[in-house]
């Protein structure tokens, strides 16, 4: 785990060392072009109160459109672990919604959106145990992404993460 003391605010940020990472295909731009969110858990102790976040790095690979329009239907979430629902509602687009001064998590590319959902113990639980992890947008135009191949690293991070957490 990766623990930080934010010298601006002076919480305690824990958080999970590799985020997990989400794609859609995007063919009707381009031929390989792809829509990606990067999940990664982070709690947050502000003097002995536990708050618990999902990050989501927002990004694609043609950075062709403008920012606001790859955010568009973000402001509201569903996390499906093996099937089930979890309906999440943004807390805010920018680090000092959890009180960190900058973000915690590299942000996947220069224009990629970051976004901040607030969790419980046992959502983050019930995620990091599932067999089967997607998420999907909302509004009008919701967008579906599945986990990218080959997320063993990050999906142990996620599981290492929730029992480092769990008192």
């Amino acid at each position: 785990m990766q623990e930080t003391l934010d010298p601006n605010t002076g919480v305690t940020i824990t958080h999970a060392p590799s985020p997990l990472v989400f794609y859609r295909e995007s063919s009707q731009r381009a031929a390989y072009a792809r829509d990606f969110v990067n999940l990664g858990p982070i709690q947050v102790n502000r003097m002995g109160q536990y708050q618990h976040f999902l990050w989501l790095g927002i990004w694609n690979t043609m950075q062709d459109r403008p920012l606001s329009d790859e955010i568009n239907g973000f402001e509201s979430i569903i996390v499906f672990a093996d099937g089930e629902p979890l309906q999440l509602t943004i807390a805010g687009w920018t680090p000092d919604v959890i009180g960190a001064s900058e973000s915690v998590y590299v942000k996947p590319a220069g224009s990629a959106a970051e976004a901040y959902y607030i969790v419980t113990i046992d959502q983050l639980r019930f995620i990091s145990e599932a067999d089967d992890v997607r998420l999907r947008t909302s509004g009008p135009r919701a967008r579906s992404y599945e986990v990218w191949e080959g997320q063993g690293s990050a999906r142990g991070s996620l599981k290492a993460f929730v029992q480092h957490v769990s008192y």
